[in-house]
């Protein structure tokens, strides 16, 4: 269920709205509600669709390699939403062994060696110089998609925890939530062995310039090219939303973090926005717990948020802006020079294609 904002629906949605939602039935099987809640700002909705479509759904890395981070990487943010939906989506690809282990978080019971190294890699996206990252399994060509991804849920797993609930799956049940999680998964993998022409999306949004802090993407031109182009309507959206003062003190805050929790209390927030007047205190409170502690922002927070900027577009726009500012500082770490790359991932593990998920042998 989406809270807080009214929900755009397919029979209502149209323009670019309605582009993206036809999009995203195709290409991801059904209009999940990590999309569909930025549908109040369609430019935004867009932008997330063309991240991570080119990213996680399409390309030539391995779709069940690229799950296996996003549902480690939402498992290290405590979004058990994303763990939900992409541990299911594991299944879908038949990795069946790996969606277990992850929820169990036993990753030591995963089978494929490929995966194992993706997951431990994913597991340390949070904690900057950790020697995994440093010495990552996967090319300097795989190396767009698979940050990608995680940067992609870094964000995610942010806006998720705001205005979703606990789980996509009808019932939270210990024992009934696997045999779910497989229904699910048998729901979506239709979708997920199709194959996707790389870069369908790009036309949803114009062409804009890469940021120096995303040259993780650049030996990808498709990836780059959803990345700056996802980047230049977050920024606009952070502009409309967000004064300047609250934009740039989110920013400092968010430079000197290195993925360490801020805890239970709120006292650090209340502290940064002291020397903010009263209206601005509002959107910097807002902000600064969605980019670094988004389980604390709770409806007290939105609805003084609410009584200086009304809409739900603004609501949106304020949220992804600090969402994505967290997570492309999460990529900043996550890129390292090409000459201390891994061995491409299909090298390390040259197995088969599961059920035909993979177009081709890379």
């Amino acid at each position: 269920m989406v809270k807080y904002i009214q929900p755009v629906t397919p029979a209502t949605a149209d323009g670019l709205t309605a582009q993206v939602y036809a999009q995203i039935k195709r290409d991801f099987g059904a209009l999940v509600e990590p999309f569909t809640l930025h549908a109040p700002a369609p430019l935004l909705l867009a932008g997330l669709w063309v991240a991570t479509r080119e990213t996680e759904l399409a390309g030539e890395v391995r779709r069940d390699l690229k799950e296996a981070v996003a549902a480690t990487v939402s498992r290290i943010n405590q979004c058990p939403y994303c763990v939900d939906a992409h541990t299911m989506m594991l299944h879908a690809t038949a990795a069946h062994d790996a969606a277990a282990a992850i929820s169990r978080k036993r990753d030591d019971q995963i089978e494929d060696p490929t995966l194992q190294a993706l997951v431990t890699w994913a597991a340390a996206t949070r904690s900057p110089g950790d020697p995994t990252l440093l010495a990552p399994p996967f090319s300097e060509q795989e190396a767009p998609e698979i940050i990608g991804t995680a940067v992609a849920f870094h964000y995610i797993n942010r806006m998720v925890s705001v205005f979703l609930s606990e789980t996509p799956l009808p019932s939270d049940r210990g024992a009934l939530k696997p045999v779910l999680k497989r229904m699910a998964g048998w729901y979506f993998s239709r979708a997920a062995r199709r194959p996707k022409q790389v870069g369908a999306s790009l036309t949803l949004l114009p062409a804009a310039d890469l940021p120096a802090d995303l040259a993780w993407a650049a030996a990808s031109p498709t990836v780059a090219d959803a990345f700056a182009r996802w980047t230049a309507v977050v920024e606009e959206a952070g502009q409309e939303a967000l004064p300047a003062d609250v934009r740039a003190l989110v920013r400092e805050r968010v430079e000197a973090w290195n993925g360490e929790s801020t805890g239970l209390s709120r006292g650090w927030v209340e502290e940064a926005i002291v020397d903010l007047d009263e209206v601005d205190r509002s959107a910097a409170r807002l902000a600064l717990l969605t980019a670094l502690a988004s389980y604390q922002v709770d409806e007290g927070v939105i609805e003084v948020f609410r009584t200086q900027q009304p809409g739900d577009d603004k609501l949106i726009g304020a949220t992804a802006w600090a969402s994505f500012t967290a997570a492309r500082r999460v990529g900043t770490w996550l890129q390292v020079p090409a000459t201390t790359l891994g061995l491409p991932l299909v090298s390390v593990n040259r197995i088969k294609p599961r059920n035909g998920l993979i177009k081709k042998e890379m």
